[in-house]
């Protein structure tokens, strides 16, 4: 995978004069401006999900993160940083003379196409400066169904069962990144009618559900995920969803409303399917509550997609008579020799077995037997379904499920 991405500009890289280090750098320089817009046009085309604005000694990068992967986008004049970084933090509205703790920040800008793009940004204070992280909020896809989150027909009509039950408790695990939060949106868009009262509280709600009745935690406010879920069940609701499940309070109240009659939906950071029994055990839940509760546990992971315009076969044998595809690199996908991801699940339906089990407090690898006895597969050979389908790589398989 190459280390940088080629770079080009809509019109040459600006230029500036040096200025002296104790002044505040012109937020409206045009340098700066024409350097900002070019690196979010590109950011946009290349479909890169966040800018890291990076100071260091000597020299500083801008880094954008494609398909989960970092890669060095440009490594602007050292005399263009502050002037830049202050150009960011006047549109976010952020304090441009405070420099020691972290800052918080959100905009909209539009793009030459005319379409808006919304960012949320985050500076914290580094050895050399001030590191600025744009994140790109991105509209929620046309097609936000099962089959496009990389679910197989037999994975979609077990998802389909457990959130269409009348009350529940539906997990999504996996690790920052994996995809968790656009899985709960497409459940709550196949659950969205005029006949249900759904509710969701998410820490922050970047992107609006027409339909949904949604709350962004404020801590400092005191409205956390614990007290918007009582909150909710004084609101008459069908289906809540908690987009994380972090402590104690947040999963007693969960579970205690999926008991008495409430669809809840919720993300865990487990590494598969069978761990998050045992995490919510050990943050408090009693296991004859959880097991009365849980209906379904995922894991999931995001891989990258190999580019079809330039993939080719490799120089091994992954198995017998098959030989996997690998990343080669071209101008469709900018030298990177993929583009886009697709998910890779673990579904863990909780059967009448499994709840013996939970109620037993029976040791996680006891589960994940009876689990896999019972047709769930591991991450692992989940992600090697989508080598033998040519759609990844063997190396990226392996990396993305490396501690499953």
């Amino acid at each position: 995978m190459p280390s940088s991405l080629p770079v080009t500009f809509s019109r040459p890289p600006p230029q500036l004069s040096a200025r002296p280090a104790d002044t505040i750098p012109d937020a409206d320089n045009a340098p700066a401006v024409a350097l900002l817009t070019d690196t979010l046009r590109e950011a946009a085309a290349r479909g890169a999900s966040d800018i890291h604005v990076e100071p260091g000694e000597h020299e500083w990068r801008i880094r954008l993160r494609i398909d989960g992967a970092l890669h060095v986008f440009l490594k602007p004049p050292p005399h263009l940083r502050d002037a830049f970084i202050t150009r960011i933090k006047v549109l976010e509205r952020m304090d441009i003379a405070e420099r020691r703790v972290p800052q918080d920040g959100r905009l909209r800008l539009p793009l030459a196409n005319g379409n808006p793009e919304d960012y949320r940004v985050n500076s914290l204070p580094v050895l050399f400066g001030e590191k600025l992280v744009l994140r790109r909020l991105e509209s929620l896809p046309a097609d936000l169904s099962l089959a496009a989150l990389g679910l197989a027909p037999d994975q979609q009509k077990t998802v389909e069962a457990a959130i269409h039950a009348p009350h529940g408790l539906v997990l999504v695990t996996g690790p920052t990144g994996s995809g968790k939060t656009l899985s709960l949106y497409c459940f709550l868009q196949m659950l969205n009618a005029e006949s249900r009262n759904v509710c969701s509280v998410e820490d922050p709600a970047e992107i609006q559900l027409a339909g949904i009745n949604q709350v962004s935690v404020r801590d400092k406010a005191g409205l956390t995920f614990a007290v918007a879920l009582r909150a909710f069940m004084r609101q008459d609701p069908d289906v809540i969803m908690v987009g994380e499940i972090r402590v104690a309070e947040t999963a007693d109240v969960a579970v205690k409303a999926a008991q008495t009659g409430h669809l809840v939906l919720s993300t865990l950071h487990t590494n598969d399917a069978p761990a998050a029994i045992a995490r919510l055990i050990d943050i408090g839940i009693a296991p004859y509550n959880l097991a009365s509760a849980l209906r379904l546990v995922t894991a999931q992971r995001l891989v990258r997609r190999l580019c079809d315009a330039c993939r080719l076969p490799a120089d091994l044998e992954f198995e017998p008579g098959f030989k996997p595809f690998e990343p080669r690199g071209c101008a469709a996908c900018h030298g990177i020799g993929y583009r886009g991801r697709v998910g890779v699940h673990q579904l863990m339906p909780v059967s009448d077995t499994l709840r013996e089990l939970i109620v037993a407090r029976i040791a996680t690898h006891a589960v994940t037997r009876q689990a896999q006895s019972e047709g769930m597969p591991s991450l692992r050979d989940a992600a090697f379904a989508r080598v033998r389908e040519g759609m990844t790589s063997v190396a990226e398989a392996a990396d993305a499920t490396e501690l499953t």
